[in-house]
This record gives C-alpha cells, structure tokens and sequence, in this order.
C-alpha cells in the first residue's frame, strides 16, 4: 500500500499556528504539489510528513518503503555515486554491508547460514542488478559514464545533488517525497525527472519554486493556507485560479451579508419602540443568523513588480563584451567569449550549476575582472545588477540598518512616501518596513533588493538567479515585471516558466562546455538543441 495518510495533524510554533487538524490522503498514481508562500509551512510539513519532525497532535502514515530526497551531501563524500545511490533502498545497502563484513571473518556454521539468509534478502530486493540500475539512473540524471564510478567529492557539487535524487528513486519506493527537485539540475534533467515521474505509479509529495516544472507534473495540489491544507485537482495555475475565484466569491458574500444587516437594523432602530415588535425580533433573529464569520486572511499575495526605466535613453548598443577569458586554479571557466547586447534584448542565460554563468554575469555586471578581454557599456547606458549572493549587496551580518533606512541609501534625495511604495510592492507592509536588515529571510533579502530596483532608475538589468528564495508568486510577478520592461535584461535561471515569460534570446552553457548564443526564445532553443543531440 503506498498511501500516504495524515490524520488531524496540527503544528504551532508558541502562539502562531501554522496549520491545525490537517486531515488529507495523498493517493497512489498521483503527484501531489504541496505549496504555498514563504513561511506558510511547506518545509515544516513536508519535515512532518518525512518524519523529519513530529507534529503538535496527530499522526502520519506512510508506507513501509519510501524515498526522500536528501540535501546532505556532506555525509556522502567519500563514496561512490554507485553506492550512494544503492543507499535509496535501506534494506538491501545494510545486508549488503554485513554480508561484506561477514566475508572478512572466519567461516563457521553460523556464518554460513546467517550468509545464506543475507543472499536471500539481496534476491528479494533486486540487489544483484543495483550497480546497473544505480548506473541507469545516474546516466538518466545527466552523469558522464567515466563518473559513474567516482567517489561524489571527486564530482561537482550540482551534479551530487543529482546522485542524491537517484538516491530518493532507486529500488521502486512506494512513495517519493521530494523537496526542491530541479535545484541544480539542467533543463535536460529535469525533462528526464518529469517523465520519470509521469511513468512513477506510487504516492508522489513534492515542492518546488519552479512553476513550469509544477505545471508539468502536479495531477493535484495541496495548498497551505487558511491554517489547513486545501486540496485542488489540476496544476499549480489551475489552483491559483479556483483559489482566487473563491476567495472573491467568499468577499462578495460577506458584503451582501454586511449590506443586509444594515437594512434590517435601518427597520430594527425605526421600529424597535413601536407596535410591530413581533416583526421586529424577526428581523433581530435575522441580523443574528447572516452575521458573517470573519474571513480567515488568505496567504495568496503576489508582489507588483514595475522597473522604471533611466529618462536618459541609451544608445542601440548597451554593452560590450569583448574575447572574454576567465579561469580559477587553473581551470577554464569562460574562454574567448564575446558578445555585443543591444537596447530592448532580454536575454535568458540557462545551463547546469559550475558551468560558469555567475562568472559570466559578474563580468558583465563589472562585479569581477576578467583574466584577459573587455567589458564595455555603451552610451548612457545605467547598469542594476542583482547577485545570486545577495551578501554581494548586503552585508547583513555588519548592516545595522532597517529596511526603510537601507533603502533610503541608495538612492540620493528619495522620498519617504517612494520608499514606502517600493516597499509596500514588495509586501513589506506596516512594521515589516522596519525590520531590521540582518534579520531577514532569505525570500525577505531578494523582496529587498528588488524593491531598491524598482526605487532605482536603469536601463540595463542583470540578475543571476533572481528566484532563488522567492515563491511561486513572486517569481510569477518578477517575471511579469521583466517582461513588461521596456529596456534591456540578462537573466540568469534554472526556472523555466521565467525565461519563457522573459527572454527572446539565450546564452546557454552547454554540457560540452561550450558557450551558444541563440537569437530565439528558450522553446525554440531546445528544438534545435535536441535535433542537434538525435
């Protein structure tokens, strides 16, 4: 049985509560997208229902053999991919280990038997073929047959998080629990991820930032919100659209409502000492019974993201790059790259992590120098760079300002109500203005520096992964906002759903550890890039 079942689970953190009486079951053959915004609880749940972390009150039942996807890589240094991926199946790596150890000493009776026992549970689970389904996988998630059998220090790091996700499949669980699948992984991964599950017939719970990816797979969502768990059948834009509708409708009720008792009250107050005092207590009955309840506040609130434009237009060419060449300990990262970027592109940057998009993008942004070659910007042109590291901009640990002051630095002679308004966009609303900088979330530091861009004024945006840290509604936004500007964007991301919404042209870092610059959007990119692969 690989249902996956929780039963009036409820979890507080002292005062707050962040879900209460949960009652939901998540079917075999279905793919369950668990979401909701930052802080809503998704990783907190997802925690529970790996058994990571125990509820307030109720219980989780899960089958007996599932896989989770693990973000320890640490732990896993210093053994082969082939075994890191055997560890999937519990069972048979632990009998597998004392079967070796076994061999190591003498041969008695005992021994032999308990051996013979050890083979037997190996048949059971299919262990005589785990190095060659361990190497399917491995090959499937995008890893070099000469890697196969290296040990997972010896490999990059986004690849290792690829192992650990063959990991969380291998030795067909009867439910996968998977937290942020596509991080570190390439378009071309995640295509094979997502047919992988389409074929998967157990339970399937996942989260993710990436909307196209949730799209693609999710048969049903589970949505945090309302201090409970919501289920919608369809995608992640299907719910966002019953879960607006609905919300509207509720409002509307409650203003009909509101409207109503006003005028049974108008009667009440003009009837109230008089002869119809029978008429009256029916309409006192009524007030009671349309009293409405007070509507629970939704957690669906999505940033508006507008980038104004410098007043000074540039000229057609807004930057230069020119036999850019850059390299760390001895390994080439970028070579002999070049490239002219006029007004009005907007380019999506894609590739697997450690292929050298950042290096690229901080060149570009004069955030780092290149070993040989130059960056140019053209005439006019005002540059706003958005780091993958947001320490890069702020220093939180020696920043002893809040988010208004933080902003009124940056730009010279801005308005207190500009700065309320850039922040009111990026939900920071009431007291959370005045949040200290270095107590911020990770989602609350990139609302942040996107609320200076928008304070700012520029005609050229570069951002290395931008949606790092922010949820589905944000990213949706900022994606809104990019494309709606009329000025010049180089954006770098593993979300696809954002390029598509962005980019007319692509730099794609290509496992061959070339650099193609495309003059298309992303779709057509992959069509051609997969003929050229056939």
């Amino acid at each position: 049985m690989s249902t996956v079942i929780l039963s009036k689970v409820s979890k507080a953190f002292g005062s707050r509560t962040l879900f209460e009486d949960v009652n939901i079951t998540f079917q075999p053959g279905r793919r369950y997208a668990l979401t909701g915004p930052n802080g809503a609880g998704k990783t907190t749940l997802f925690k529970i229902i790996t058994g990571d972390e125990s509820p307030t009150t109720g219980e989780v039942n899960t089958p007996e053999r599932v896989g989770i996807l693990r973000q320890n890589i640490e732990d896993f240094k210093d053994f082969t991919l082939t075994d890191v991926v055997t560890m999937g199946n519990k069972r048979l790596w632990d009998t597998l280990q004392e079967r070796d150890k076994l061999y190591e000493e003498e041969m008695t009776d005992e021994v032999g038997m308990r051996l013979g026992d050890l083979e037997g549970i190996i048949a059971e689970e299919n262990g005589y073929a785990a190095e060659s389904d361990a190497e399917v996988l491995l090959s499937g998630m995008g890893i070099a047959h000469e890697d196969i059998h290296k040990k997972m220090k010896e490999i990059p790091t986004d690849q290792q998080f690829a192992v650990l996700l063959c990991q969380a499949i291998f030795g067909e669980p009867q439910a996968l629990f998977l937290d942020e699948p596509t991080n570190h992984l390439d378009l071309e991964s995640i295509a094979w991820l997502e047919q992988f599950l389409f074929n998967y017939p157990g339970t399937v719970v996942v989260t993710s930032h990436d909307r196209h990816f949730l799209n693609a797979v999710a048969t049903d969502i589970a949505d945090i919100d309302y201090e409970t768990i919501i289920h919608y059948p369809g995608s992640y834009d299907t719910m966002v659209a019953a879960k607006s509708q609905s919300r509207s409708r509720a409002e509307l009720e409650a203003k009909s409502k509101e409207k109503k008792i006003a005028q049974l009250k108008e009667f009440v107050a003009k009837f109230g000492a008089g002869t119809r005092a029978s008429q009256v207590q029916s309409r006192m009955r009524e007030i009671d019974r349309l009293q409405p309840g007070q509507l629970k506040e939704s957690n669906i609130q999505r940033p508006y993201i507008r980038f104004i434009p410098s007043d000074k237009p540039p000229g057609k060419v807004l930057l230069k790059a020119r036999k850019l060449d850059k390299g760390y300990d001895e390994i080439e990262v970028i070579k002999n790259f070049t490239i002219e970027i006029e007004r009005g592109d907007k380019i999506g940057v894609i590739g697997a992590n450690g292929r050298g998009k950042t290096t690229l993008l901080k060149m570009l942004a004069g955030q780092l120098e290149p070993d040989s070659g130059k960056v140019e910007l053209g005439h006019q042109a005002s540059l706003c760079y958005f780091p993958q590291n947001h320490q890069d901009i702020i220093d939180k640990a020696n920043c002893a300002s809040n988010a208004f002051d933080w902003l009124r630095e940056q730009k010279k002679g801005v308005f207190d109500q500009e700065i309320r308004s850039a922040l009111g966009k990026m939900l920071f609303s009431g007291d959370d203005a005045f949040k200290q900088v270095k107590s911020l979330s990770g989602g609350e530091t990139a609302r942040l520096i996107l609320a200076s861009m928008i304070l700012t004024n520029h005609n050229l945006l570069i951002l290395d992964e931008p949606n790092n840290h922010l949820d589905l509604e944000a990213v949706s936004a900022l994606g809104w906002g990019l494309s709606e500007y009329p000025e010049t964007v180089i954006v770098a991301s593993h979300d696809r759903s954002l390029i598509d919404s962005v980019a007319n042209k692509i730099i794609a870092f290509e496992p061959n550890h070339e650099i193609r610059f495309f003059n298309g959007p992303l779709q057509e990119y992959l069509q051609q890039y997969h003929q050229e692969i056939k």
